[in-house]
């Protein structure tokens, strides 16, 4: 089985090299990241819900860094 573009993505959905109270955040993102990989076909638009959740899983790590902006 070939590795696809949306799998190699998983690689920024990493969460064990955070201090741990940013790993609390970003261990949901990672796990719903895994689960589009393994039960949604490899195309566009899983592609995109891969971009779009990456995209909410930076800014949940960032306002958890940053409360309140």
């Amino acid at each position: 089985m070939s590795e696809t573009n949306e799998d190699r993505m998983l690689k920024w959905f990493a969460y064990k090299h955070l201090p741990e109270h940013l790993q609390e955040v970003s261990y949901h993102f990672s796990e719903l990241a895994i689960i589009v990989c393994t039960r949604l076909e490899p195309g566009p638009e899983r592609t995109v819900c891969l971009r779009k959740l990456l995209e909410a899983k930076d800014a949940a790590v960032r306002a958890k860094l940053y409360p309140g902006g």
